[in-house]
Parts: C-alpha cells; sequence; structure tokens
C-alpha cells in the first residue's frame, strides 16, 4: 500500500504555489468562478501532459495559536480575501509548457485582473507527503514507538 497522499505523484514532480489576493471590488463567487474555469480548462487540456491534480484553499480567518510563534493572533486580516491555487505536476517544464497554451492564458489573464498583488507562481520540489495511518497501522505504529523508544531517565 502506498502512503502518498496526491496519487501518481512522483518524488521528482514539482508542486507550484500562485497566491491570490482579491481586490477589494471582487467577492470569493468571482473568484471561484474564473478559478474553476482556469483548473477545468487544465484537466481538459494538460491531464496527458504533466498536470497530476491540484487545490484551491481560502484563507478561513482562523489563526492556530498552538502553532504560531508571533503571539495570540485573534484573526488574519485576509480572510475571505487570500487564496492558494496549489498544483501539482510531471515535470517544472510541463507546467510552464501549460502556461503557454493558448486556451489557458485567456483564463488565466481572467484571473490575474481579480489580483490585488500581482502574480508570483513558485515552484516547489516534494520533501514528504503522507496520509494519516489506518487505525490497526496507528496501534502498530504506537505499539513500535513504546516497545523500542528508550525514554530519558
Amino acid at each position: 500500500m502506498h502512503n502518498t497522499l496526491i496519487n501518481n505523484f512522483n518524488p521528482d514532480g514539482v508542486v507550484t504555489i500562485n497566491r491570490v489576493t482579491l481586490k477589494p471590488e471582487y467577492t470569493v463567487d468571482d473568484l471561484q468562478e474564473r478559478v474553476a474555469l482556469l483548473c477545468e480548462n487544465v484537466k481538459t487540456y494538460h491531464s496527458e501532459t504533466g498536470f497530476i491534480g491540484g487545490m484551491v484553499l481560502l484563507n478561513s480567518g482562523r489563526i492556530s495559536n498552538e502553532g504560531s510563534t508571533i503571539g495570540q493572533a485573534v484573526e488574519s486580516p485576509l480572510k475571505d480575501r487570500e487564496a492558494l491555487i496549489v498544483t501539482f505536476w510531471r515535470s517544472f517544464e510541463d507546467h510552464e509548457a501549460s502556461h503557454r497554451s493558448p486556451t489557458f492564458q485567456p483564463l488565466f489573464k481572467d484571473v490575474l485582473a481579480l489580483c490585488e498583488n500581482g502574480n508570483e507562481e513558485i515552484a516547489y520540489t516534494m520533501l514528504w507527503q503522507g496520509r494519516a495511518y489506518t487505525p490497526e497501522e496507528a496501534r502498530k505504529a504506537r505499539e513500535a514507538k513504546e516497545k523500542y523508544t528508550t525514554r530519558a531517565a
């Protein structure tokens, strides 16, 4: 059984992330509509040329005080205004070719028109990915940890 989170994503693949901050005159609905058209285009025209999958994430406004070390924040000022568009590709070259596609460019420009921050798309390489254990796997992992981990006295 594979322990990968993203099916068919190999270790040499590339993850790209676009950070979109909406201009005040646009709504999340505007973003969802334009990004949906863009994503449908990528799935239709690039599923056989390197596209593995993707997701779009909206800033919920919540800030984890348990996971943050910069003080006790109340709420992100970018709530419902910031989104991340994350895509998974076989290679960086495949990703770049998708952007040169004539069917992609007009839809991409429509999304960029919503952005007050311009656009910078950064490509990342995967260092780790994984899914949660099944209940049985989790039980075995705890047993092994308890059996083989030495505790400091």
